[in-house]
């Protein structure tokens, strides 16, 4: 745990997979690459950041959803077991139905706050940021104006390309995983 969610390392499928998104972004022209205080983050990141010789920057507000008391791998078995807060977080789209845990309302604003100012740091340039599920699907709510949670479920290890110039959102690619495929 760090500072009350869950931190674990990644698996050994997850080393294979921050090798392949390295081998995938090595040749991109990236001039930043930004990973949250979760040391999973730095760990996917940390081969890429090898291959680019550039040291990741944390980026807290982009940090994974706070799950409150079902934090540290009780909301898997809370989800698994289809508990009735569960059901109910899933179906309004909003986290803070489960004891103690963030609104989705304030998950979204963080992690767009978080975005813009990482866009307002690199204008015209082509940042890497490593994330979480929960972070990544609210980003990507927010870009395209889906109602919450409607990218939930973004696979470990995938890409996903916005742009963020002004008050520019775009939504280019989503759910990316080719460079995981063989």
């Amino acid at each position: 745990m760090a500072d009350g969610q869950g931190d674990p390392a990644l698996a050994p499928e997850g080393e294979a997979q921050a090798q392949a998104i390295a081998d995938r972004l090595r040749t991109r022209p990236i001039a930043a690459i930004y990973v949250t205080t979760l040391r999973r983050t730095h760990q996917t990141a940390a081969p890429l950041a090898t291959a680019l010789g550039l040291t990741p920057q944390v980026e807290p507000r982009l940090r994974e959803v706070f799950l409150g008391d079902w934090d540290g791998g009780l909301y898997r078995k809370m989800a698994a077991e289809r508990h009735p807060t569960y059901v109910k977080a899933h179906e309004t789209g909003d986290w803070g139905h489960i004891p103690g845990a963030e609104t989705t309302a304030a998950l979204r604003a963080r992690v767009e706050a978080g975005l813009v100012d990482i866009a307002a740091r690199h204008p015209d340039q082509l940042v890497a940021v490593f994330s979480h599920g929960g972070a990544i699907g609210a980003a990507l709510d927010l870009v395209t104006g889906a109602r919450p949670n409607s990218f939930a479920g973004t696979a470990n290890g995938a890409i996903a390309r916005l742009v963020m110039q002004g008050d520019t959102r775009i939504l280019r690619g989503f759910n990316d995983c080719a460079h995981l495929d063989g």
